[in-house]
């Protein structure tokens, strides 16, 4: 509401800077002259054009346009127009001629050897000002109509997309509470004292996820600290002889802000997939902030290939990665997911 009085006083503004200046420009050809009486009749005998010209665009403006031209009765449109100009053009006409007669008297007249232009003319010329003036009021209103449309489609997209976003998030937190319970309950089986702390630095997670998740944007610092909690978390059911885990994660986030829990799922995935109970592995993650403001994040890890009865990896966190990339981060982002060899590889760019 306030953008659309803030764009309604605009365009109030410049009709009024537009047909004020046509009001005032006599004043500066007249300026100078010594008959004061002079200057005055003429200002008066002038002040005809501006307003018909006024209530030509105004009639076009608010009335004919729209019920008219935009309901696709372009015939009528015309026919009406030209009525009205043509009534417009002499009542023009006629006012000069009566406001010359009895106000302007000491102008030259024909009969007193004075020859200038024929009044038709005068009435061509006219004819075609008003007309430039409906041509004017015709552009400016479907400018205007074509600037509210499109801001009009852009509200719409963006609730559509926040509608979306909301969607993604509200599966995302059962998506990762659920992946945490699966791997306290394995830690309950290895070590209760350790699985008694997980529960306790997982209250400190979820109240990041449930509070923190409803922003839209948030301090990279507390994003870099969430995901060291976590991989804390993940980390204490992990047998150092057997996994090797290689974590770098700055502790500054230099200021920036970014879409919280973008990258829990692909450190989810490097923990799920990448760890083996009986073989020897291993999980690196590593971030940097460039010179060019952006984000990288890599992460290897082991790649075992899964068996055929194993839906674990149903891939929707990745799906749902890619739908909040594509909203927050349109064009701003590298998102790259591979196999190499014995090693898988995800790589996530984002321009801050």
């Amino acid at each position: 509401m306030p953008q659309c009085k803030k764009n309604r006083f605009f365009q109030i503004a410049i009709h009024s800077i537009a047909w004020g200046l046509m009001f005032t420009s006599p004043f500066f050809f007249a300026y100078g002259r010594n008959d004061a009486t002079f200057s005055l009749s003429r200002y008066l005998d002038f002040c005809v054009v501006p307003v018909t010209f006024i209530i030509v665009f105004y009639i076009n403006y608010c009335v004919l346009i729209d019920r008219q031209l935009f309901r696709k009765h372009l015939g009528r449109f015309i026919l009406m127009n030209l009525l009205l100009i043509v009534a417009v053009d002499l009542f023009q006409h006629f006012w000069h001629e009566i406001f010359r007669l009895y106000v302007m008297t000491d102008l030259p007249r024909k009969g007193d050897g004075h020859h200038g232009p024929p009044a038709y003319f005068f009435l061509m010329w006219n004819f075609m000002l008003l007309a430039l003036t409906v041509a004017l009021s015709v552009a400016i209103k479907m400018t205007g109509n074509w600037y509210r449309t499109e801001a009009e489609k852009q509200e719409i997209e963006k609730e559509r997309t926040q509608a979306e976003l909301k969607n993604l998030k509200s599966q995302l937190n059962p998506h990762f509470l659920f992946n945490t319970l699966n791997n306290i309950y394995a830690l309950i089986q290895l070590n209760p004292p350790q699985a008694q702390y997980a529960v306790h630095s997982l209250s400190h997670l979820l109240r990041y996820v449930l509070y923190d998740n409803n922003q839209n944007l948030i301090s990279l610092d507390k994003e870099f600290a969430f995901m060291k909690n976590y991989i804390e978390l993940m980390s204490l059911r992990l047998s150092s002889d057997q996994v090797k885990l290689n974590i770098d994660i700055p502790d500054d986030g230099r200021g920036y802000m970014v879409a919280p829990l973008l990258f829990i799922t692909l450190i989810e995935n490097a923990f799920k997939h990448g760890v083996s109970p009986s073989e020897k592995s291993f999980v690196s993650i590593a971030f940097r902030i460039t010179e060019a403001d952006t984000l990288v994040c890599t992460i290897e890890n082991s790649y075992f290939p899964k068996d055929d009865h194993d839906r674990s990896g149903s891939g929707i966190g990745l799906d749902n990665l890619r739908k909040r990339l594509n909203l927050i981060y349109p064009n701003r982002h590298i998102l790259r997911t591979e196999r190499l060899g014995d090693r898988y590889m995800s790589q996530l760019i984002i321009n801050l």
